[in-house]
């Protein structure tokens, strides 16, 4: 009786420690499944703002570095055709560097930075700066020569940007103008091109992204941006609402974005990117 004893106590020790075991393994599979669950994957497209684009792109490079699962397409093409993409399912995310308009209230805004449209000129133009009557009835060619401003014998070029840009609707907007009063000599794409434009050209005049033009003429590109109604273009009087011209940076999904499209707008809207924004010349959103 006593072998049978040792024996029941034997089978029930390695029936404990065998349950122990499979307890353990089961735990461990759970562990990783839910390890697994927090690991984010899969593709993302954004399409619009050519303003949004390099910063959206340089925090989509250090969103990916956290997620290996993941990858991020960054194309420009403006405003307007980032919309028309989410709108059309051929894109995850757009980029619009202005509000939603009433008419496109079906769609989703989170702002992520604040930049300001300021008006450029040459560098070595001599005109300190422009009235919003005076920017009127030059892009009207009411006037059409700098000296008709106080500045050199010089003719002046207009140059204006494409229809479907922000950059033009805010432009627009704040003169209370409407685009075929316009009477443009070069139409540009983004901001780059408008700023190559004014650079190569003495007697031109545009209007950009202060962020855009800030990294220009930190960069020695020959370009001054002019105040309106008499506050410097800058990102810090963008910051403190100074600045006249300005606007929101969004992305914008659909009414349900997917969860790794809301991860990734949170990641935009949070402090972690705080430096990318400020390294690109716009102004952090507070949440």
């Amino acid at each position: 009786m006593r072998w049978k004893t040792v024996l029941t106590l034997g089978m029930l020790t390695a029936m404990i420690a065998s349950g122990c075991r499979e307890d353990s393994s089961a735990a461990a599979k759970a562990t990783d499944q839910s390890g697994a669950k927090n690991q984010l994957t899969g593709r993302l497209t954004l399409t619009g703002s050519s303003t949004i684009a390099p910063l959206a792109a340089e925090i989509a490079r250090r969103f990916e570095q956290q997620h290996p699962g993941v990858r991020i397409d960054v194309q420009s093409g403006g405003s307007g055709k980032g919309i028309a993409d989410v709108r059309a399912g051929t894109a995850d995310i757009g980029m619009a560097s202005r509000a939603l308009k009433a008419g496109e209230q079906d769609l989703e805004a989170y702002p992520i930075a604040a930049d300001g449209v300021c008006l450029i000129v040459h560098a070595r133009n001599e005109i300190s700066q422009l009235d919003n009557d005076q920017v009127i009835s030059v892009y009207t060619d009411r006037i059409n020569n700098w000296k008709q401003l106080g500045g050199a014998d010089l003719p002046i070029t207009v140059v204006h940007k494409a229809e479907g840009r922000a950059t033009l609707e805010v432009f627009l907007s704040y003169l209370g103008m409407e685009n075929p009063a316009i009477h443009p000599d070069v139409i540009v794409g983004d901001n780059e091109h408008g700023i190559k434009t004014v650079a190569g050209a003495p007697g031109a005049v545009g209007y950009v992204s202060i962020g855009t033009a800030e990294a220009n003429i930190s960069a020695g590109v020959p370009i001054r941006m002019l105040p309106m109604q008499g506050v410097p273009a800058t990102t810090e009087n963008v910051a403190t609402g100074r600045f006249p011209m300005s606007r929101p940076l969004n992305l914008v999904t659909s009414a349900s974005p997917a969860p790794l499209s809301r991860a990734f707008i949170d990641y935009c809207q949070s402090e972690e990117v705080h430096d990318l924004i400020v390294a690109q010349y716009f102004v952090p959103t507070q949440r």
